[in-house]
């Protein structure tokens, strides 16, 4: 063990050496620590508690002679201790173990105090004699059960399990050697080892190391080596390893033997256990000194070594090595920081050391790649590339890749830079600068089968472990094609991979059987994205594709096809529009097919809508024009394949009028489709289009389409529109045709269009008498217009003379003279009828009825008593008029139909839209202005009410 290096971790606490204090009466028999304090026991019986730094704290008599063993429990602040007291009586022992508890304290007297014992045992009893005591050890086990192990010089072992408190105890006791010299069956050393429920118990004699299950009733022993040690020398690791020295070497026990063992030379005198340290007092015979040591066992070094006086303890509290000697001195030795003692191998140049100190002593891992990274420096600074990235590597995850890619971007070191970018794209840590990186190191390198591991890795390592469109990008960059479509194909990259065949590679056969296999979904994207080269370069095939992926395609789906929620599920052709935006011809195909094969389309009217926009525009640049050309180029040349020069120069006119004929020709045709789905697309049953009647006007009237415009207009009963449009062309014939159609009221047409027809004539500024009479003639069939406005109408006209309207007046006037003349037979007739009435009123109102008839108007008896006689001269038997005495049933249903026909009228007169609604429906509004004042609507009424006859009843006539 002289090869193994000597450090100094550790360092002397409190200013080195100190002294127990002089409270602490008496010899120091025993030791123990926990819980923040550090406890001893002397040989006058008296327990001390020192705080931190060894300061006194207080002490009290546990017992009243020496205190032999003393343990301060982890889990709970109790105090057990093994001491002797007075000898009651000779058959009782003096040996007692007591319980304190620290938390209660009892006051005695005014200048100190004790805790309050709370359990008092006799070790020895008559089933288990006396001995002389040689190890003590406490477990503590679920509160508030102790186990209590009591080693004894004759080879047995006492256990007291239970509540001490309480005094509910159980007693058994382990026998582990039975030799009659007791130098040899002595028990030197205790240890408790849980696992899990299992619990065992080690115990060593100078001869034998033996283990014992607790769980097993009784417990069972297994020796486990047959060599022991003496008192002092044994100790557990943190592993719960047993731990025992002899001059020879330091042996380790696990459950099943003997482990492993150290070859540390000497007398050891003391065992101990701190942090995965092994701390040994050894005893040099050559020097007759003894030395303290510290040994890191995983990496074979001393971590600390100090000569020291006798000890007699060693405890471990507070984070630091408490030795005490025997002559009432105390070493405090702490740990050094983890950077002092970096620092201290730094400077050494022992890296390797470093790093296995830090990763022993589970440093975080920020640490570790510190100092992974200083020795990797170090490496770096000797030229020892390999090694320094073997060192770097081990860092990634912590320190910042751009450090080492910085020393490494030296065309020599290009190797070492490869190695350390594809680690760091294994552990998943690389950006897409260091994708970038690598692969140009790979292209550089020329590394093809690198490159191919890289990328086509059969076991999926490299599925993520690159960003996929910094690989394909800088794959392209380096005209490896083929590498980067076996990335983005992998990654599911669609986009990416068409994007290199197209762009790059010009394989539009192949894009398109690619984007065929995909799933509709992502078809329908890639379709999208790279539509727009496709049809570019293959219209037909492409307009297929969009078709099977916008419509049903397949058996299950054309049992579908009547489903709108199916149908709906499907992309949109409206979604793929921008990618016709310069092959207009394409475009009215692919939708034509569409509309064709489907019916009754979601998108219908943004589809009808678009159509319409072809199919009306004037220019649409088709691909075949130019093919045209060049055949008609070619028609012209001669019979040898030359071109006639002169006739080529002469016909150039001819060339351009058949270029202009071929334009003609195909806008009459868009015409008359969109003619037609103007019709088609708006049944007589709906009452709106499937397109939109807005946009297709707009359309109509930009590129001087008369009949659709026409068509639409007549369709939504827009009729003067229809009348302006005929205007507009001077296209008198057709004018009239049209409000012969449209102006007959009779059959729902708008006979007001005359009276314009005739405001157009009137102020037209040429001859048109023939059409003036001709519309004359309808306006007065239908009585549409009243003579003065025909005349005010055309008098604007300086072109048309009084004869076109000659004989027009003769008949109005005429006409009007008839009716004057029955309007004033009608009037003399009403004033004759009023002077009879109000002579009738007059006469009621001044003298006397004489009722004379004999007979009952309604059963025609002769008329007897009782009878009632009514003003309007009918006169009926009481009996015959039954409960209704109060009108005449002969003139009830006439009066009835008055006064419903005046309460009609006057609720009339408060609906004011009905009476603007006749003023402007009717030919002459005046009329209906005077028949609501003639029925006294408008007039103030009476709202009272009126009887039209009175009655009398008499019963002695």
């Amino acid at each position: 063990m002289y090869q193994w290096r000597k450090f100094e971790f550790f360092e002397e606490k409190y200013g080195g050496k100190s002294k127990i204090p002089e409270d602490v009466s008496g010899k120091i028999e025993c030791c123990s620590s926990g819980r923040g304090k550090v406890v001893i026991g002397s040989d006058d019986g008296t327990v001390s508690l020192l705080d931190r730094g060894l300061n006194f704290n207080f002490a009290f008599p546990a017992h009243s002679s020496s205190v032999l063993f003393i343990q301060q429990l982890k889990q709970r602040n109790f105090l057990v201790t093994v001491g002797e007291d007075e000898q009651i009586s000779p058959q009782q022992s003096a040996m007692c173990l007591k319980v304190f508890d620290l938390d209660k304290m009892q006051p005695e007297g005014t200048s100190s105090s004790i805790p309050d014992c709370i359990g008092i045992l006799r070790i020895f009893t008559n089933q288990f004699p006396q001995a002389k005591i040689t190890s003590f050890l406490v477990l503590e086990e679920a509160p508030p059960i102790l186990l209590i192990a009591i080693g004894l010089d004759n080879g047995s072992i006492y256990c007291i399990k239970g509540d001490i408190a309480r005094e509910r105890i159980t007693r058994f006791k382990l026998q582990v050697d039975s030799v009659s010299d007791k130098s040899h069956s002595s028990i030197t050393g205790l240890g408790f080892r849980v696992d899990g429920h299992a619990l065992q118990l080690f115990a060593v004699t100078p001869n034998s190391v033996s283990l014992f299950s607790m769980h097993n009733q009784p417990p069972r022993r297994q020796m486990l080596d047959q060599i022991g040690s003496n008192v002092n020398s044994v100790t557990m690791s943190d592993r719960s390893e047993l731990i025992i020295g002899r001059p020879e070497a330091v042996y380790f026990y696990e459950v099943d033997g003997r482990g492993p063992c150290w070859a540390f030379e000497g007398e050891k005198k003391f065992l101990g256990w701190f942090r995965g340290y092994l701390l040994c007092v050894i005893a040099d015979q050559r020097s007759g000194k003894d030395t303290f040591n510290v040994y890191d066992l995983k990496n074979r070094l001393i971590a600390h070594s100090l000569a020291v006086k006798e000890v007699s303890h060693i405890l471990c509290e507070w984070g630091n090595i408490i030795l005490i000697m025997t002559d009432k001195s105390a070493l405090c030795i702490g740990e050094k920081d983890m950077e002092s003692k970096l620092d201290m191998l730094f400077k050494k140049n022992l890296y390797t050391v470093a790093i296995n100190l830090v990763q022993s002593q589970q440093a975080d891992a920020a640490a570790t790649a510190e100092v992974l990274r200083k020795y990797g420096d170090h490496l770096y600074s000797k030229q020892d590339y390999d090694e320094a990235m073997a060192q770097y590597i081990n860092t990634i995850g912590h320190l910042e890749p751009s450090y080492v890619i910085q020393k490494f971007l030296d065309a020599q070191r290009i190797y070492n830079l490869t190695n350390y970018l594809e680690n760091l794209h294994k552990k998943g840590l690389a950006s897409k600068d260091h994708t970038t990186l690598l692969l140009n190191c790979y292209t550089k390198l020329k590394d093809v089968d690198k490159l191919n591991v890289f990328i086509k890795s059969e076991d999926g390592v490299g599925e993520h472990m690159f960003d996929v469109e910094t690989a394909i990008r800088v794959c392209r960059a380096a005209n490896y094609h083929e590498h980067a479509m076996y990335v983005a194909k992998k990654a599911g990259r669609h986009e990416l991979y068409l994007k290199i065949l197209l762009e790059d590679l010009g394989r539009y056969d192949e894009a398109l059987q690619y984007i065929s296999s995909l799933e509709p979904s992502q078809a329908g994207v890639t379709v999208k994205e790279y539509g727009k080269i496709l049809i570019d370069h293959r219209p037909v095939e492409t307009i297929e594709i969009l078709l099977r992926l916008c419509t049903e395609d397949g058996e299950s789906a054309k049992q579908e096809s009547s489903s709108s929620a199916y149908l709906s599920m499907l992309p949109s052709p409206v979604d793929f529009l921008n990618i016709f935006m310069h092959h207009p011809q394409s475009l009215m195909d692919f939708l034509e097919k569409y509309t064709d094969h489907v019916k009754d389309s979601p998108a219908q009217v943004e589809i009808h809508n678009t159509l319409l926009e072809l199919y009306l525009s004037n220019d649409l640049n088709f691909p075949s024009i130019s093919q045209v050309c060049n055949d008609i180029d070619l028609s012209l040349r001669g019979k040898s394949g030359v071109p006639r020069k002169s006739k080529a120069q002469s016909n150039g006119k001819l060339v351009g009028n058949s270029k202009d004929t071929y334009k003609e020709k195909e806008c009459k045709r868009r015409r008359e489709k969109g003619l037609c789905l103007l019709k088609s697309a708006w049944p007589s049953d709906l009452e709106h289009p499937l397109y939109d009647v807005d946009l297709a006007i707009i359309l109509c009237e930009m590129n001087g389409f008369k009949e659709g415009l026409l068509y639409l207009y007549e369709k939504m009963k827009l009729y003067k529109e229809v009348i302006a449009c005929y205007m507009q062309a001077h296209d008198h014939e057709g004018l009239i045709a049209c409000c012969k159609r449209l102006g007959d009221s009779g059959k729902g047409g708008d006979s007001s269009l005359w009276a314009d027809l005739l405001k157009y004539f009137g102020e037209l500024g040429e001859d048109c008498s023939k059409e003036v009479k001709d519309v004359l003639t309808y306006i007065e069939r239908d009585d549409i217009l009243p003579p003065i406005i025909v005349l005010q109408t055309l008098s604007r006209s300086p072109c048309l003379t009084l004869s076109v309207i000659k004989d027009y007046i003769a008949r109005k006037l005429e006409q009007e003279s008839k009716l004057i003349e029955e309007d004033r037979r009608a009037i003399e007739k009403y004033q004759e009828g009023t002077v009879a009435m109000r002579k009738e009123i007059q006469d009621l109102r001044t003298n006397a009825r004489i009722f004379q008839l004999s007979k009952c108007t309604a059963c025609t008896f002769t008329l007897d008593l009782p009878a009632v006689h009514f003003m309007c001269m009918h006169s009926f038997h009481q009996r015959c008029l039954g409960d209704n005495e109060k009108e005449c049933p002969e003139c009830a249903a006439e009066y009835r139909s008055v006064l419903e026909m005046r309460r009609s009228l006057e609720q009339n007169s408060k609906d004011q839209d009905q009476f603007f609604q006749q003023v402007k429906s009717s030919k002459d509004g005046f009329s209906v202005i005077a028949e609501y004042f003639g029925k006294g609507i408008i007039s103030k009424t009476s709202t009272g009410t009126h009887r039209s006859s009175s009655l009398s009843s008499s019963s002695d006539f």
